[in-house]
Parts: structure tokens; C-alpha cells; sequence
């Protein structure tokens, strides 16, 4: 679990983030959402300990990360996964080295185990096949599951998705939330991701947090938004005449 305390952060004088508290469960999907702007990066940002907020906790399962020294930071990162709006992989490394890299990196295993580990993860995400080839000889949509084994191949506590789906069409990006998800549940893993793609917010939305200019908007999970009365989540969510229409037969189904 991943609790905030009243995360603030500001840039040349100006707050972007204004008192956050939120918690983030353990087996489930939780995502932050919001407009362009809105803050969701700098918040995912604070999180990870990109940036340093200005007031406020940020609790790994209650240890405040935070007020953590460097060597305790470092040990901390390696219970994290991450997973990069473009899938970041190494053009000159097979799909194989790819995953392995983390492992190369920080595990204390040997050779044999560390292979035997990053191809049960190529298997986990369906692409065992793959694991001789380069990035560029496969599909956007293989990259990201890449990226996904590789970022669970220290079998992190804590995964973080920015922007999963970005650049994807949604057949290829429903496959990715599904995994996502299923994997979340698996490990039980605190998976945050950031987005803005509705399709994921209907789909594996189980913990939902809506930032608005700044500030916690709303929280709640995806049946939720279909009898909300907070007109600023509205507008986001139901912008488009097509999830107008799902909300009006949800609303139909739930007073039927």
C-alpha cells in the first residue's frame, strides 16, 4: 500500500499540487486521472521521488520515503517496477538482455538463474518467441509487454505505469490493461498508473483518483462514475457523445 499525506509541490512560486492524500491499494489497479496540465505527472513524479514535494508524506507500507536517507532510498527502488509512456527499451540489446538488464543490474543470482528468471517473465507476457529479436523487429505493442516483463523482473511490491497505452490502437491497448491487471492481482501489487485513456478507466479503473487543477477532485472506482454527481469529473469522463450514451444505459440498467 502507498499512502499520501497532504502532498504539495510548487514551480517559481506557483502550486501545482495542492494537499494530495490518497491511498493506494495492494492487488488492485489504481489510477490517476485527469486533463492535461492537471498535475498527474508532477503527483506520479512525487511519488517515485522524481521530484521532491514541498509538505506532505509519501508511506511505502508505512515507511515514509521521504524522510529516507539515500542508501534506504536505494533500497526501496529496487522494490519498484516501472513502466514508461514509450516502452525505453535498449535498441541494441535482443528482448532477452532486455528484461535481463534490471536483473544484471541487481540481482545477486547467478547467470543461469537470472536467464531462467527473465524468460519465465517473456513467457508470463506471452512473447517467449520473441526473446532473440531486437525492438525495432517488433510491434509497438510487443515492446510494452517487453517493457511489462522486464519491469516485474525483480518481482517488484510497487508498479508504476506511466502512460501505458500511449501511442497504441485499443485492441493492442486493451490487451495491455488486461495484463496489467492480471498481473497486478497475481503478485498483488500496488500498480499506479497514470492516464487519460477512458477505455483503461472502464475497464480496470478499481481505484480511481480524478486530479483537477491540482487538487483531489474525486476517488472512487469505475461503477462509481456512472452515479457521480461531481460535474467537473463529467465533463472529463463523458466529453464524447459515446461514453454519454454508456453512462445513460448504465444509469438505465442500475434504476431497471
Amino acid at each position: 500500500m502507498i499512502e499520501l499525506n497532504s502532498i504539495s509541490k510548487s514551480f517559481e512560486g506557483k502550486e501545482v499540487l495542492t494537499s494530495i492524500s490518497a491511498i493506494f491499494e495492494n492487488g488492485k489497479t489504481n489510477l490517476i486521472i485527469g486533463q492535461s496540465g492537471s498535475g498527474k505527472t508532477v503527483l506520479m513524479k512525487c511519488i517515485v521521488g522524481l521530484l521532491m514535494p514541498d509538505k506532505g508524506k509519501v508511506l511505502y507500507d508505512g515507511r515514509n520515503f521521504l524522510a529516507m536517507g539515500k542508501k534506504e532510498k536505494k533500497t526501496l527502488r529496487r522494490e519498484m517496477g516501472m513502466i514508461f509512456q514509450s516502452a525505453a527499451l535498449f535498441d541494441s540489446l535482443t528482448v532477452l538482455e532486455n528484461v535481463m538488464f534490471p536483473l544484471d543490474m541487481f540481482s545477486s543470482d547467478t547467470l543461469r538463474g537470472r536467464t531462467r528468471r527473465a524468460k519465465f517473465c517473456l513467457d508470463r507476457v506471452n512473447l517467449s518467441d520473441a526473446q532473440n529479436k531486437y525492438p525495432g523487429e517488433i510491434s509497438g505493442g510487443m515492446q510494452k509487454r517487453v517493457a511489462i516483463a522486464r519491469a516485474i523482473a525483480l518481482n517488484p511490491q510497487y508498479l508504476f505505469c506511466d502512460e501505458p497505452n500511449s501511442g497504441l490502437d485499443p485492441k493492442t491497448s486493451l490487451v495491455i490493461d488486461d495484463l496489467i491487471h492480471s498481473i497486478t492481482a497475481e503478485y498483488n501489487m500496488t500498480t499506479i498508473i497514470n492516464t487519460h485513456d477512458m477505455n483503461s478507466v472502464m475497464g480496470i479503473g478499481e481505484n480511481i483518483i480524478f486530479i483537477y487543477k491540482g487538487t483531489k477532485e474525486w476517488q472512487g472506482c469505475k461503477d462509481d462514475i456512472f452515479t457521480s454527481e461531481n460535474r467537473k469529473l463529467n465533463d472529463f469522463i463523458f466529453a464524447s457523445d459515446l461514453f454519454k450514451k454508456v453512462k445513460e444505459v448504465e444509469i438505465q440498467n442500475i434504476e431497471g
